[in-house]
């Protein structure tokens, strides 16, 4: 299957729908699909690095942010996720180099308080398909998720639960791939430790 970009990904989509009826709607489809592809998918080519400047204790996420993987403080050490809850009691009224985060919204809170920089390692959003972006990530690597997320979309606007169910499956299938493969490539060699004493 070769769906090059944005607009023969419309095409696709309409024959395989049996709707091309209906393409002035297919951008809507598509921003439908895509949130539903943001909550499911964390894979690697959505692992970004950024900058978060913090000013008292709370800094602004990036636009794209989904997910943390990874939050060091300005001297590189990672700091650890913890509740909000436990970040307020655990640090009330300390200042100094944070220790801990908890993201409350679009808001990283950092404790003890403080000001500077984090590096952020984050899942971020797909970067949404448009006549003016053509083309992202996941339209080159997993064309046939795009396909199926679209026919989805489509077949849920008809209101025809039988093919909105086979498109789901579809999707599932090409995404569950897509995961594998990810799995495969940033595990696959690696070796099984198990912790704890030894005898």
């Amino acid at each position: 299957m070769t769906i090059a970009d944005y607009a023969s990904l419309l095409v696709d989509a309409g024959e395989y729908s049996g709707r091309n009826d209906i393409a002035h709607l297919f951008p809507r489809f598509i921003g439908l699909a895509e949130l539903k592809l943001n909550r499911f998918l964390r894979v690697a080519e959505m692992e970004l690095v950024g900058t978060v400047t913090v000013t008292n204790g709370a800094g602004t996420l990036p636009a794209d942010f989904l997910e943390a993987r990874e939050v060091k403080n300005a001297n590189g050490l990672p700091i650890r996720a913890v509740s909000l809850q436990q970040l307020t009691e655990s640090y009330a009224g300390r200042s100094g180099v944070p220790a801990g985060y908890a993201i409350v919204g679009s808001t990283i809170n950092v404790r003890p308080l403080g000001d500077g920089d984090l590096t952020i390692t984050y899942y971020g959003k797909l970067p949404g398909l448009t006549r003016s972006t053509p083309s992202n990530w996941l339209l080159e690597k997993a064309p046939d998720a795009y396909l199926y997320a679209l026919v989805e979309e489509i077949a849920i606007w008809e209101r025809d639960i039988d093919k909105a169910g086979a498109a789901t499956q579809l999707k599932m299938i090409a995404l569950s791939g897509l995961k594998i493969g990810d799995e495969r490539s940033r595990w696959g060699n690696a070796q099984v430790v198990v912790g704890g004493p030894t005898p």
